[in-house]
């Protein structure tokens, strides 16, 4: 039988892969998906994304039960919490969409290989051909186009490693019970979302992050909020901290930090590190091509394209794109779309979202007021509370606000930032106002539903230009 060999070939079954995979199913190409693990999904299904926002909702429905009779609901002050039956819900809706995501495989055709892929060099004829290692055995797979999604894993504290109490994403979201203590070191939004869901549950909560505010890339107004929010939640953090030892102790851990050059110490049970990720590229055979890692990140054009060609890379390991999972799906298509030749459009930076599932909820895009000074444009803002908002009473999450940053010359949106209810929700309607170009005049000429949260949005376009109706 004659050789097979696939016009696309994928390493990485995460979301930027099997986005990939779908899309040149679609275009009619034939194409192969390389997975080392034995479940398709990648870090966000399994470990990640999925996981995580499954745990927020089990937590939000908790702290609904803690304040039932202000909805006027009795009889709820003896709840239980069942912690091995969250786990298995969790579970539950992770293995739903692994079976989905096989489904889609076999419905556009794509080929699943399960094993370990590595470069083998640059294309021989127009082929690449790939090394499989599956079992002890190897296999050479063959395409015309390789795209790399190879997904990143959790940075250590250097000294670390991971094990019952010293905690990834991986580990603490398989924990056998609620630990009645934790550490976080690091405010992004792993951490925050993590120290959201457990002190829901009664944990208490310690965040440690290095950089002046949490949640650091945001805009300063929403730090700002979301530290008054944590606080009054009773989550304790320490900024500009910087973590000197972590120590095992008799019952668990002890942690020694500095801020201001003064040294504490906090002891606790159990210690999560959410300092970031780094991409997974070691090992892939990148030495045996003209791709030259920066950082272990890969660089790419705007079309994804290394500089091996025929090589592509996608997702989390590329450099100077953010890790985030619907980041890596969009980098896919505009892969697959380049490679067979149809019409798109690479991504526009300034046009990703940003979404972190704590309670509050935080939604921005674009640039923040600080950034947009920064980048001299005559800057206007407006600010809506959703203390004001209809919807928001009703639901009864009156914390947060939308912030519109926009240029005054030309009323065009540089930048929205949310915190509050369902703020990852309502960023797509500023999301796809900057994606059409709209201006902040065009928002307050469109019609929103009442009563509703995304109401807000109308208010606070008003608010840019000091004319929102309900505040």
């Amino acid at each position: 039988m004659p050789e097979t060999i696939f016009d696309i070939a994928i390493i990485g079954s995460g979301p930027a892969g099997y986005t990939a995979a779908i899309r040149a199913g679609q275009y009619g190409l034939k194409t192969a998906l390389i997975e080392k693990d034995n479940v398709l999904g990648g870090t966000c299904l399994h470990v990640g994304c999925i996981p995580t926002k499954a745990l927020l909702f089990n937590a939000e429905i908790w702290d609904h039960l803690k304040g039932a009779k202000e909805f006027g609901i009795e009889g709820v002050d003896s709840r239980k919490l069942n912690w091995a039956a969250i786990q298995e819900r969790k579970s539950k809706i992770v293995a739903k969409h692994t079976k989905g995501l096989e489904f889609l495989m076999r419905k556009n055709k794509v080929e699943t290989i399960r094993g370990y892929g590595k470069l083998t060099g640059p294309a021989q004829n127009g082929v690449h051909t790939i090394e499989v290692s599956h079992d002890g055995k190897a296999s050479h797979v063959k395409a015309k186009n390789l795209i790399l999604s190879t997904g990143s894993e959790a940075r250590m504290i250097p000294g670390l490693e991971p094990d019952d109490r010293i905690l990834t994403n991986i580990e603490i979201l398989s924990l056998k019970e609620i630990p009645k203590s934790l550490v976080i070191v690091g405010a992004g939004a792993v951490g925050v979302e993590f120290a959201s869901i457990f002190r829901s549950f009664d944990s208490e909560v310690t965040i440690l992050e290095m950089l002046p505010r949490l949640v650091p890339v945001e805009d300063e107004d929403v730090s700002k909020e979301l530290a008054r929010v944590y606080r009054k939640r009773g989550i304790s953090f320490h900024t500009s901290a910087r973590v000197d030892k972590v120590e095992k102790t008799k019952s668990g851990i002890s942690v020694t930090f500095s801020v201001g050059g003064k040294e504490q110490k906090i002891d606790a049970e159990k210690i999560l590190i959410a300092v970031g990720r780094k991409p997974r590229t070691e090992n892939i055979g990148l030495e045996r091509t003209k791709i030259k890692p920066d950082r272990g990140f890969i660089v790419t054009d705007s079309w994804m394209q290394t500089s091996e060609p025929g090589i592509y890379a996608i997702g989390d390991i590329v450099l100077g794109t953010p890790q985030l999972a619907h980041v890596g799906g969009m980098e896919g298509i505009v892969a697959v779309t380049k490679i067979a030749g149809k019409t798109g459009k690479p991504i526009n930076p300034e046009h990703i979202p940003n979404a972190t599932y704590s309670h509050p909820e935080i939604g921005s895009v674009g640039l923040t007021e600080a950034k947009a000074e920064e980048a001299g444009y005559n800057v206007k803002v407006g600010k809506f509370p959703f203390t004001a908002n209809s919807r928001a009473s009703i639901v009864g999450q009156h914390e947060g606000f939308i912030k519109i940053v926009s240029d005054a010359d030309h009323g065009e949106f540089l930048g929205v930032h949310i915190i509050g209810p369902q703020a990852t929700e309502l960023i797509a309607e500023a999301v796809v106002a900057m994606e059409l170009e709209a201006t902040v005049e065009d928002l307050m000429w469109t019609i929103h539903a009442h009563p509703t949260l995304a109401e807000a949005m109308l208010d606070a376009s008003n608010s840019v230009y000091g004319m929102a109706i309900n505040a």
